[in-house]
């Protein structure tokens, strides 16, 4: 598949080093599976921020999942701007790993608010498939 410059070079929403044609965007589109609990992190932080609400579905652990799922992605990424993200921890979570524990705080703008995310994601690996299971979320407004 070819690409123009601007897209080869385009950073990758998730705060990675590589353009997002290297990066998220294959797992996004299904060449290849997240091969590590950190790398599905940034790989869902991208989704949202581009509003890939089957790819979220898809990597949230089947017995999470929820039937309003999609309705309600739609309305948080149509209503929510990404701004930046930082990881703060990652506990286990490697490819030979079935369980890992990604810390992080991403800054985002909704409507007139801004704030930060603070959360503590659990993932679940099986047949070498990452997913994310849950996590602790706080949610700090900045203005």
């Amino acid at each position: 598949m070819l690409h123009d410059q601007e897209a080869v070079c385009k950073a990758c929403p998730c705060g990675s080093t590589q353009p997002y044609t290297l990066c998220c965007e294959q797992l996004l589109v299904g060449e290849k599976p997240a091969p590590t609990a950190e790398a599905l992190m940034r790989s869902r932080y991208t989704a949202f921020s581009l509003g890939a609400i089957d790819y979220l579905i898809d990597t949230t652990a089947p017995e999470m999942r929820r039937p309003d799922d999609a309705a309600v992605l739609n309305e948080q990424t149509k209503a929510t701007v990404w701004k930046g993200l930082q990881v703060l921890s990652t506990q286990a979570g490697s490819p030979e790993d079935t369980t890992g524990v990604v810390e992080f705080e991403a800054e985002f703008t909704a409507g007139d608010e801004s704030g930060v995310l603070h959360e503590t994601s659990r993932f679940r690996r099986e047949a070498e498939q990452w997913f994310y299971v849950d996590g602790d979320v706080e949610v700090r407004l900045t203005n």
